[in-house]
C-alpha cells in the first residue's frame, strides 16, 4: 500500500497540473507518460484555455532534454515580418537595424525543446523553412551563408482546425505530417 501510494503521489506531481479525471483526461496523462522521452514532434490540439502549454512543459520536463533549454515561440503574436528572424535569427547587416548578429530561438533552444504555440498562425512562406528544421535539423540565418544544426525536439499547439487550414491553402500538407507525428487532443 505504501508503495502504491508513494507511485500515485508521483504521478501525480509529474502531471497533476493537468486537471481532470475524466476517461478523456486520464487517456492524454496515459499517452503524455509514454511520450514524454520520445523525439517525436507532438502536435497539441484543443480550444483556448485547456492546458496546451502545460502539456508542452511536461512533454519537455519529463523528458531526457529537461536540463535544457525550453523555448517558447508564439506564432501569433509575433509580426509576420519579424517571425522569420525571431525564430532562425538574422546576421549584421542583413536588413536595416541588423547592427550585429543575433541568434534565433532555434538555437537557444539547441539541445531542448521549442514550443511553437499557435503553429497554425504560421505565413505560408515561412513553412517551408520550418520544414527544413524537422526534416533536417539545420537552417540559415536571415541574411546568412552558414547552415547551422540544430538538435531540438519541436513541439507545436494550435486550436484552428488544420485540416481546413490545409483545404484552405494556409498551411502545407507535408508540414502538417511532420508536425503531427504525435497527436495529443485535449478534451
Amino acid at each position: 500500500r505504501k508503495e502504491n501510494a508513494k507511485l500515485q503521489r508521483q504521478l501525480t506531481e509529474r502531471f497533476g497540473t493537468l486537471i481532470g479525471d475524466s476517461a478523456a483526461m486520464q487517456h492524454v496523462k496515459n499517452m503524455l507518460e509514454e511520450i514524454a522521452d520520445s523525439e517525436l514532434t507532438v502536435l497539441i490540439r484543443g480550444e483556448s484555455g485547456t492546458g496546451k502549454e502545460v502539456v508542452a512543459h511536461l512533454l519537455h520536463d519529463e523528458s531526457g532534454r529537461a536540463k535544457n533549454p525550453f523555448t517558447k515561440v508564439n506564432c501569433a503574436a509575433i509580426p509576420r515580418d519579424l517571425l522569420e528572424a525571431e525564430l532562425f535569427g538574422y546576421e549584421r547587416g542583413a536588413f536595416t537595424g541588423a547592427l550585429r548578429t543575433k541568434p534565433g530561438r532555434f538555437e537557444a533552444a539547441n539541445k531542448g525543446t521549442i514550443f511553437l504555440d499557435e503553429i497554425g498562425e504560421m505565413p505560408l512562406e515561412l513553412q517551408t523553412k520550418l520544414l527544413q528544421v524537422l526534416e533536417q535539423q539545420e537552417f540559415v540565418r536571415v541574411g546568412g551563408l552558414n547552415t547551422i544544426k540544430v538538435d531540438v525536439r519541436i513541439v507545436c499547439a494550435t486550436n484552428r482546425d488544420l485540416e481546413v487550414a490545409i483545404a484552405n491553402g494556409t498551411i502545407r500538407e507535408d508540414l502538417y505530417y511532420r508536425l503531427n507525428e504525435m497527436p495529443v487532443m485535449l478534451p
